[in-house]
């Protein structure tokens, strides 16, 4: 594809120096200079604000209230958006968990940051946020699901689930105690982890010093378990269907017919589904969940039900457990929120709530993510910043994971490198929109066929309006969309000639970000490379 001559440049923004340090200014070199001399002392400036990141794992828009959805109340996702700012359209430069954190750590898409898979090793050598936010005098920690084969070493405390993580009883590893060690726990995973985030601000961190601390769960990644203190919520009700759970894709391209990831034919009866507990529940747990999920289990068997019906059943029964532990995160949530009103660090402390990528709840009949279509591409994003961002505020501008890293260091006041290639959020947050915010956004996904779920690569641009989809490991395959028209992306329109001027638009936009954001033209690892991975099945490749 040739690239045309940008008409302006994405993410523009000021040169930096490189040099990398803490940004004192004049006026507070000043006012100490005053002081040790004896004169009048001048005005202190207003201490930085602490940041807290609160990520989940595969919570999709379609599961807060806040973003209209009716199948369950997120209290405190609620309150965030009721005290800060909501953004419709957060999108995730690559849908799937590791590479998204790699992202969010150094604000570049996986290509630049060399995760562009899961379990592919992540260069903690690189700029990462935490680390130069730890060098300007701010003190890092990071709590729960980390999910990037290495040590968060750039951070100055780590509490980290192993790998996945389960639902139940996790390892967790930690420099807590000066040198870093695997620690059992007992409990449910959702709760420890928010225990250990609310010790660490009650206990572990230096009140002297803004802190930056992410605060992730696993929940609600697959397998769903939940908290027995929820088994009872949602048992009784019946989900609404989404109306394209039972959809055929006849009118896409062949990509999404290549996938395995349908309710109908790819959840496992035994795991995802709960005919088999988890295999390391105490003997307290298993009694728990037996007594919950046994007798529910034999009434599916007793019904007999096929085809359709069964796949209703089984949605029912994902959605209820998946929101089952969105629930219990969003009580946690409430906890954290509660301890900052009564410790007096909500007025200094910025709350951002997301999650690492995007997810199906049933629509189009699916589970999981990494698709460009919407509902992967999007994530929620909540930023409470009391004083600065207005109560209640929504943007619909494009913003994506590639933005927190210039957004953090930005409120700290630390020079961002010129390899970031995402934009802070700060004139946002302000209420401002800038002249040159973009207006169109580069996505891709690289694991490819091999891969769980078999979702083939592609990579594409969307304005917010228009869609282009290259999925570039079918050979020259296209998916053109209207999501003013068609929202919910049912009918690819790249051969139709009304829309042929569109596409030619947006062709020529791909191009310029591609070469914008320096893509190379050759993946990390070619089709035949992961085709013999994929036969071999290893972990790496896998996940």
């Amino acid at each position: 594809m040739k690239t045309p001559s940008p008409r302006r440049q994405a993410d523009a923004r000021p040169r930096r120096a490189p040099q990398l340090k803490h940004v004192r200014t004049v006026a507070m070199v000043a006012a100490l200079c005053l002081a040790a001399a004896g004169g009048a002392p001048a005005e202190q400036p207003a201490p930085r604000p602490n940041i807290l990141f609160v990520m989940t794992d595969d919570h999709g828009v379609t599961a807060l209230s806040c973003y209209g959805d009716d199948r369950i109340e997120t209290t405190h996702m609620d309150r965030l958006a009721r005290d800060g700012m909501l953004f419709h359209r957060a999108y995730v430069t690559n849908s799937i968990c590791g590479p998204s954190r790699a992202t969010i750590l150094t604000g570049k898409h996986s290509h630049a940051n060399g995760y562009w898979r899961n379990n592919a090793g992540f260069d903690t050598e690189q700029n990462t946020f935490p680390r130069l936010m730890g060098e300007a005098g701010y003190q890092t920690a990071v709590i729960g699901k980390w999910h990037l084969d290495a040590d968060p070493v750039m951070f100055d405390f780590f509490d980290v689930l192993i790998d996945q993580g389960p639902y139940y009883n996790p390892p967790m590893r930690t420099n807590r105690h000066g040198d870093v060690r695997n620690v059992p726990h007992t409990g449910y995973t959702t709760n420890i982890i928010t225990d250990k985030t609310l010790q660490w601000l009650q206990e572990d961190r230096d009140p002297d010093r803004p802190f930056v601390l992410l605060y992730q769960h696993k929940a609600p990644h697959r397998e769903w378990s939940p908290s027995p203190d929820y088994f009872e919520f949602l048992d009784d009700a019946a989900l609404p269907e989404p109306d394209t759970l039972l959809e055929d894709f006849s009118g896409r391209g062949p990509a999404s017919g290549m996938n395995t990831m349908s309710i109908a034919r790819d959840l496992t009866m035994d795991r995802d589904l709960k005919f088999a507990p988890p295999g390391n529940l105490n003997e307290a747990q298993l009694e728990a969940w037996n007594a919950f999920y046994q007798p529910r289990n034999q009434a599916f068997i007793d019904a007999g039900l096929e085809g359709d019906d069964a796949t209703r059943w089984k949605y029912q029964r994902y959605a209820k457990d998946y929101l089952r532990c969105v629930k219990a995160v969003d009580d946690d949530l409430g906890r954290v929120l509660d301890y900052l009103d009564e410790s007096g660090l909500a007025d200094n402390t910025i709350v951002v709530y997301t999650s690492d990528n995007g997810w199906y709840l049933g629509e189009y009949g699916w589970y999981d993510k990494r698709w460009m279509y919407e509902l992967s591409l999007r994530v929620p994003l909540l930023v409470r910043w009391p004083g600065v961002t207005e109560p209640g505020a929504e943007s619909g501008l494009i913003v994506s994971n590639l933005d927190f890293a210039s957004t953090f260091l930005e409120v700290a006041g630390v020079e961002i490198p010129e390899d970031i290639q995402g934009r802070s959020l700060v004139p946002l947050l302000r209420g401002e929109t800038p002249d040159d915010w973009r207006d169109s956004f580069y996505y891709h996904y690289m694991e490819g066929l091999y891969s769980w779920h078999s979702v083939p690569r592609h990579y594409g641009v969307t304005n917010g309006r228009y869609k282009l989809i290259h999925f570039y490991e079918l050979g020259d395959e296209w998916e053109f969309y209207d999501l003013e028209n068609d929202p919910r992306e049912l009918t690819n329109q790249y051969d139709n000639p009304e829309y042929a001027s569109q596409v030619e638009v947006m062709a020529a936009e791909l191009g310029r970000l591609r070469e914008h954001y320096q893509v190379p033209d050759e993946d990390p690892i070619s089709f035949e490379e992961a085709r013999e991975l994929g036969r071999r099945g290893p972990a790496q490749m896998r996940r």
